[in-house]
C-alpha cells in the first residue's frame, strides 16, 4: 500500500504553475498526508486550521473549498516485471475531481469519489527505482458544467447534484458543510502474473424445507490479459472443518459458474432469529500447476426476498415486509449516516463500538442513507459477522439530478458497476434502494403538476435496476425511500417516512397541496397512532447529547440554551424547532442540564410511543428505522448515539422497546386499556405476567397476575379492561412485567410527563467496587415515590450500562452493571440523575 504522501494547498492553476507534477519537488516543508486519510484532518494534524467541531470552527476551514490540493508520494518500483505480467496502480478512492501524474507525467483524471480509479502502470513504473506519483484535486466547483441547469436541493447546495460525491459534505439539517478532499480510500500497486479474478459472486439458490441442504452458485469473471493456455479456478466452500470443492472452467469470455449443494447449510441469520453463520469461500486461479492468484472471503447462505403481496386483512393495502430464508421478519432498526464528516480517517474501532450498540439494541436493520457513502469494507463485514441486515440506497438523496447529462449518466452507471460487484456477495445485504426522498420531494414541491417525473428518474427506474438485476440479481430493488401509492410517502403501499412528528407534515394524494401544522399539537410524538403505513423506514425527533458531549465543543461561556455556539450545532432551522416538542411533552427548559433533559425525555419517549404502535400493528407494519442511529460531529440532532459514542436516554428506551419479545398498552379514547404481547422470535412465548396500576405516590391500586401466551413471529392483544376497571388518572402508572423475564418491564402514564401529577423521587445509590473496571450501581426507589428517568453518567464515551434512562415503580429496587474494558472505573466517576 502507498500510505505516506505530502500535502500543499495552491490558488487554482498554481500548482501546475509551480510544476507541482514534477519528479523533482522540493517537497520537504509539506503537510504529512496519510492515505487513506482525509485533507481536513491532515491540517488540524499540523495546527493550520482549529478543530472543525468546535465552538463556531467550522467557518473557519470555509477557504480550502477554493484551494487546489497536491497530494505527492516517492516510492521504490517493485523488482522488474516477467513476461506475462503487469503492474496496476489501484486508487481505491480519490475524492473527487483528480488528476494523477506518475514520474512526472499526465496519467489521467478521475471524477468520482464512488469508484476506483484503476492504470496499467507496467511500462511507466521504474523497477526498483524511486518513483514519484502527484495527485491534484481540483476545487469541485470548477468542474460545473458552465450552462448547468439549477437543480433544486432540499438540502445543502445545488450544485451538489452534479458531484459524484458524498452529498452530505455540504451541509445538512444535522451535519456541517466540511465538503472532504483526499485519498479517502487505499492506494494500492498490484502486481499481477498472466489473469487476474475479475470478479467473485456467491449466491444461494435455494434452501430446501428443514434446511437439509441448499443449493448455492459461484460465479468467477477471469480478466485472462497474457495466459497462454486454459486456467482454471479451484473454489472450496468450509466452515468447521467442513469442506466442499469445485473446479471451475472459464469459457472465452472469461467466466464460469459452478453449482454446489450443501448438506445441512449452517444459514446466515439475523442475530435474533439464530447464528450469523459464515463459510470461508476460497478461490484459487490456476494456469496449468501454477498458482496465479488466491482470495478467501466470507459468505452466507441465506436467501433475501421483498414480500409485497396484497395485505387481505387491509383491504387495499400491500405488504412491504423482508423475508429471510422463508421467514417474514420485522425490522428493527435505524438510519445509518456516515460516522464522521471526515470519512478517510476514520478508526476501524467507531464502526466496531456503534454497530456492537445497534447489535446489542436489538436491531436486525439498519438502512445506509443516500446522502452519505458506499461505507467502508469493515463496515459490511462487521454487519455480516453481527447478524445485522443493511438496506443501501443509492448515494442519490433530497436533489434533482441531471440524468440528461450522458457524461453524468456514464459516471452513475460505472458507479453502480463498481459499488454492486463490490457489495453483492455479503449476506448481510437485504435491499437496493434508488435514493432518498428525490420522487417524494420532487412531486411535493410540484404538487400542482402530477405525473411530471423527477430528473433522475431514468437512474432509479430504468438504469439502477438495470444494473442490480444484471450483476446481482439476488437482492431485491426498490425504486426510492419512501415510494408507493397515492403519494410517494403512502400508508397503503411501500415505505413511508414519517415526518409529520417533528416536521408537522400532514398526509395528502398527489395533486393535493402538502401543509404543515408547527404547533404543538402538530409536532407531538401521539400523532404516530394515526400511522397506519406499511413500513416506516424514516421518523425521529432531536435531543441533545450528553453534557459531557458539549463541554467538548461548547466554550465555557457558550454553554446555554440557545447560545450562538450551541446553534451552530444546531443545523435544523428554525433553531427553536425543538420547542413545540417540548411544549407539547415536557414544558420548556430553563437550563441547559434541563434542555439536554427534556429533550432526551420528548425523544425517548416519542420513540417509545411510536415503535410501540408500529410493532404492535404486525404483520401489517412490517419494519421500523428511526432517523437516526450515529452523529458525523458533535451536534445536536435525531440521532440515538452521539458523535463520540455516548447514548442518548432514546438509545436505551429503544434497545427495551426492540427487544424480540415486547409488552406494550394501548390506551383507547374511551379509556380503556389493552395489554399487547408482540413477537419477533421463531418460537412461542408464554410467561406469567403481572399488571399493576398504582399511584406515584406508592399506592397499588389494582394488581393482577395471568398467564399469557403469544404465538411465533406474531403480535395479538392478550388482555382488555374498561376504564373502569383500571382507571387511569394523570396521578398514576400502569407497569407491566413477566416473572420469566421474556420481555422487558414496560409502563405507560396516562398523559404526558408534563401533565403528569407527581413530585420528583430520589432513589436510594449504593455503588459496590465489583472490579477493576465494573461498577455495581444498586438504586432503590422509596415505597411512596416513583422514580422517573434515572440514569448514570460517567464521562467515558467506552462506559458501559446493563441498562439506563429507566423508571422504578415505588419500592423497587435495580442493580445495573457498568463496565469499561479501557479506563479504570470508581465510584466517585458515576454521577445519578433523575427527573
Amino acid at each position: 500500500m502507498l500510505d505516506l504522501w505530502k500535502l500543499q494547498d495552491f490558488a487554482p492553476g498554481d500548482g501546475m504553475r509551480a510544476r507541482a507534477f514534477a519528479e523533482e519537488v522540493a517537497d520537504a516543508s509539506w503537510l504529512d498526508l496519510p492515505a487513506p486519510g482525509d485533507v481536513h484532518r491532515a491540517l488540524i494534524a499540523a495546527g493550520r486550521i482549529p478543530d472543525p467541531f468546535h465552538d463556531r470552527n467550522e467557518e473557519a476551514c470555509a477557504w480550502m473549498e477554493e484551494r487546489e490540493w497536491w497530494a505527492r508520494c516517492r516510492f521504490n518500483g517493485p523488482p522488474a516485471l516477467q513476461a506475462g505480467e503487469r503492474l496496476r496502480l489501484i486508487f481505491h478512492g480519490l475524492d473527487t475531481y483528480a488528476t494523477i501524474w506518475l514520474n512526472g507525467q499526465l496519467l489521467g483524471r478521475h471524477a468520482n469519489m464512488f469508484r476506483e480509479a484503476v492504470f496499467d502502470v507496467s511500462a511507466l513504473v521504474r523497477p526498483g527505482a524511486p518513483n514519484t506519483l502527484a495527485v491534484c484535486f481540483d476545487p469541485p466547483q470548477l468542474h460545473l458544467p458552465p450552462d448547468q441547469v439549477q437543480f433544486h436541493p432540499w438540502a445543502g447546495f445545488a450544485e451538489r447534484a452534479w458531484m459524484r460525491k458524498a452529498q452530505f459534505g455540504y451541509g445538512w439539517d444535522w451535519g456541517p458543510r466540511l465538503p472532504t478532499i483526499g485519498l479517502w480510500r487505499p492506494v494500492e500497486l498490484r502486481r499481477e502474473h498472466q489473469a487476474a479474478i475479475g470478479g467473485v459472486h456467491f449466491y444461494t439458490l435455494e434452501i430446501a424445507p428443514g434446511a437439509r441442504h441448499a443449493l448455492v452458485a459461484v460465479r468467477v469473471e477471469v480478466d485472462s490479459f497474457a495466459a497462454a493456455g486454459p486456467l482454471q479456478v479451484t473454489a472450496e466452500l468450509s466452515r468447521d472443518g467442513r469442506r466442499i470443492g469445485t473446479t471451475l472452467h472459464p469459457d472465452d469470455s472469461g467466466i464460469a459458474t459452478a453449482y454446489l449443494s450443501v448438506p445441512d447449510p449452517a444459514l446466515w441469520w439475523t442475530h435474533d432469529l439464530g447464528e450469523p453463520a459464515l463459510y470461508d469461500l476460497s478461490l484459487t486461479l490456476w494456469a496449468g500447476e501454477t498458482p496465479l492468484e488466491q482470495r478467501v472471503q466470507q459468505v452466507g447462505i441465506r436467501t433475501i426476498a421483498l414480500d409485497q403481496s396484497p395485505d387481505t386483512d387491509e383491504p387495499g393495502t400491500r405488504f412491504f415486509r423482508f423475508v429471510l430464508n422463508g421467514v417474514p421478519i420485522f425490522a428493527r432498526g435505524a438510519d445509518w449516516i456516515p460516522t464522521d464528516s471526515f470519512v478517510g480517517a476514520i478508526p476501524a474501532e467507531m464502526f466496531e463500538r456503534e454497530l456492537k450498540m445497534a447489535r446489542d439494541a436489538h436491531m436486525n436493520m439498519l438502512r445506509i442513507w443516500g446522502g452519505g457513502l458506499y461505507e467502508h469494507d469493515i463496515f459490511y463485514d462487521l454487519c455480516d459477522r453481527l447478524g445485522i441486515l443493511i438496506w443501501q440506497d443509492f448515494m442519490f438523496a433530497c436533489a434533482t439530478y441531471p440524468d440528461h447529462d450522458p457524461a453524468f449518466a456514464a459516471e452513475v452507471e460505472a458507479e453502480a458497476r463498481y459499488q454492486v460487484r463490490r457489495l453483492r456477495n455479503h449476506p448481510s445485504l437485504a435491499l437496493w434502494c434508488g435514493n432518498n426522498e428525490n420522487q417524494w420531494n420532487y412531486e411535493q414541491t410540484f404538487w400542482m403538476m402530477p405525473g411530471q417525473p423527477v430528473p433522475g428518474a431514468d437512474f432509479y427506474h430504468r438504469l439502477l435496476p438495470e444494473v442490480v438485476a444484471a450483476l446481482d440479481g439476488h437482492v431485491p430493488y426498490w425504486p426510492g425511500s419512501p415510494y408507493g401509492g397515492d403519494d410517494y410517502n403512502s400508508m397503503q403501499d411501500g415505505d413511508r417516512h414519517n415526518w409529520n412528528v417533528w416536521h408537522g407534515n400532514h398526509d395528502r394524494h398527489f395533486g393535493e397541496e402538502p401543509k404543515t401544522s408547527h404547533t404543538p399539537e402538530g409536532v407531538t410524538y401521539t400523532r404516530y397512532a394515526e400511522d397506519l403505513g406499511r413500513f416506516i423506514s424514516e421518523f425521529g425527533m432531536h435531543a441533545a447529547p450528553v453534557y459531557e458531549t458539549l463541554r467538548r465543543v461548547i466554550p465555557e461561556d457558550q454553554r446555554y440554551h440557545h447560545s450562538p455556539a450551541l446553534d451552530h450545532h444546531n443545523k435544523d432551522n428554525p433553531k427553536n424547532k425543538g420547542d413545540a416538542l417540548m411544549i407539547a411533552t415536557t414544558g420548556l427548559p430553563e437550563t441547559l442540564e434541563d434542555y439536554i433533559d427534556l429533550s432526551m425525555i420528548a425523544q425517548a419517549e416519542g420513540l417509545k410511543f411510536g415503535i410501540e404502535h408500529f410493532r404492535r400493528r404486525k404483520p401489517h407494519c412490517s419494519g421500523t428505522l428511526f432517523w437516526q442511529l450515529n452523529d458525523c460531529w458533535p451536534v445536536l440532532s435525531w440521532s440515538v448515539i452521539d458523535y463520540y459514542g455516548f447514548g442518548k436516554a432514546g438509545y436505551y428506551y429503544a434497545r427495551r422497546v426492540y427487544a424480540p419479545v415486547l409488552a406494550s398498552f394501548k390506551i383507547s379514547p374511551d379509556g380503556g386499556v389493552a395489554l399487547w404481547l408482540t413477537n419477533d422470535t421463531l418460537a412461542e412465548v408464554s410467561d406469567t405476567i403481572t399488571v399493576q396500576l398504582g399511584t406515584f405516590g406508592g399506592e397499588v391500586l389494582h394488581a393482577e397476575t395471568f398467564e399469557a401466551r403469544i404465538a411465533a413471529n406474531a403480535s395479538a392483544k392478550v388482555r382488555a379492561w374498561t376504564a373502569a376497571e383500571l382507571p387511569g388518572g394523570p396521578d398514576r402508572y400502569l407497569a407491566v412485567w413477566a416473572a420469566g423475564e421474556s420481555f422487558p418491564a414496560n409502563r405507560c402514564f396516562f398523559g404526558m410527563i408534563k401533565d403528569l401529577e407527581r413530585s420528583p423521587a430520589a432513589p436510594g445509590v449504593e455503588i459496590i467496587q465489583a472490579g477493576e473496571r465494573e461498577l455495581q450501581v444498586t438504586l432503590a426507589a422509596p415505597p411512596d415515590g416513583y422514580v422517573y428517568f434515572a440514569h448514570l453518567i460517567v464521562p467515558d464515551e467506552h462506559t458501559r450500562y446493563t441498562d439506563n434512562y429507566f423508571d422504578l415503580r415505588p419500592g423497587e429496587t435495580r442493580t445495573i452493571t457498568v463496565t469499561n474494558p479501557l479506563t479504570p472505573l470508581s465510584p466517585a466517576m458515576v454521577t445519578v440523575r433523575w427527573r
